[in-house]
């Protein structure tokens, strides 16, 4: 558009601003469009060219189908790796269970083999103590009242007790 086509009035004037309303001529017929209503023709095309241009889309076709499986062939020999890691760290971890655990089991065994040695002991001995003394009461009775019945004297002692072997030193 011209300026020529464009009139303004002015309707106030203040300090704040200004007030005005463009007043616009109408449309002429003579103008010319600024972009063209239609598309330009095309050229007709022959028929090699025609036969070029589907050759065209068959090879974009053809190289994006190709394209397509070679991602989906990656895509999926990633699953197999993931896959094959998944199952490499499972029966490793499996593995290091099943060690921990003998070994645990181990320790245990071992442990409670030690504690009832040690129990083992420990009823030998107080068995061993109560034997002997039971023993020594006995030679203490017999030397006491000697073989006929009479009180000899009081000759048991502890080292007769060892050297017939119910004590141990």
């Amino acid at each position: 558009m011209a300026t020529s086509d464009i009139q303004v009035k002015e309707l106030e004037k203040r300090a704040s601003g200004q007030a005005f309303e463009l007043i616009l001529s109408p449309r002429s017929k003579e103008a010319v469009p600024e972009f063209p209503l239609s598309p330009p023709k095309k050229k007709d095309l022959s028929l090699e060219e025609i036969q070029k241009k589907l050759e065209a889309a068959e090879e974009r076709r053809k190289s994006h189908e190709a394209e397509v499986l070679k991602q989906l062939a990656e895509k999926r020999e990633h699953e197999k790796e993931v896959l094959q890691k998944a199952i490499e760290e499972n029966n490793n971890f499996s593995k290091m269970a099943e060690e921990k655990l003998t070994h645990k089991m181990e320790a245990n065994k071992e442990n409670r083999e030690a504690q009832m040695a040690a129990k083992l002991e420990r009823l030998r001995e107080k068995w061993f103590r109560k034997l002997s003394g039971i023993m020594l009461g006995a030679l203490e009775k017999r030397n006491k009242m000697g073989r006929g019945g009479k009180k000899v004297g009081n000759r048991a002692t502890q080292s007769q007790a060892a050297q017939m072997g119910w004590l141990s030193s």
